[in-house]
């Protein structure tokens, strides 16, 4: 960094739900990424293809690039269980600066390990418990 031109960062974000599906950690999460990208970083969402009908893999909404994984036929609660997040998550850390994770999602702990085999910086955070009190 010189000066006072800041940094463009390579920022990936993982969650389990993105566009079109709207909750209000999605509509957080677009708004956040898509200002990001305003603001010339270059952003990934990393999420499950939840719906047959959102065209598969990957696509760009807004400048934000989006890799859907697919997950199996079954889910637990509101997760879901996606075979190739492991090595998914793996190569999509080697290629960026920083991962921001949004939870909850059963995932998040294997991002924390794959960041000590990364050495990039995770923030996490904690949008709301699956279970109410």
């Amino acid at each position: 960094m010189s000066g006072n031109t800041p940094q463009k960062l390579k920022i990936l974000i993982a969650l389990l739900y993105y566009f079109p599906h709207r909750t209000g950690l999605t509509i957080h999460v677009q708004r956040v990424a898509e200002e990001l990208v305003r603001r010339g970083h270059e952003v990934t969402v990393l999420c499950a293809r939840h719906d047959k009908s959102i065209p598969r893999d990957e696509m760009t909404l807004n400048g934000v690039r989006v890799v859907r994984l697919w997950p199996l036929p079954f889910a637990i609660s509101r997760g879901m269980i996606m075979p190739a997040y492991p090595w998914a998550a793996y190569l999509l850390m080697r290629q960026h600066d920083v991962v921001s994770v949004h939870t909850p999602m059963l995932e998040t702990a294997l991002i924390a390990g794959l960041s000590k085999l990364t050495g990039k910086p995770v923030v996490i955070t904690h949008h709301g418990d699956l279970i109410l009190p």
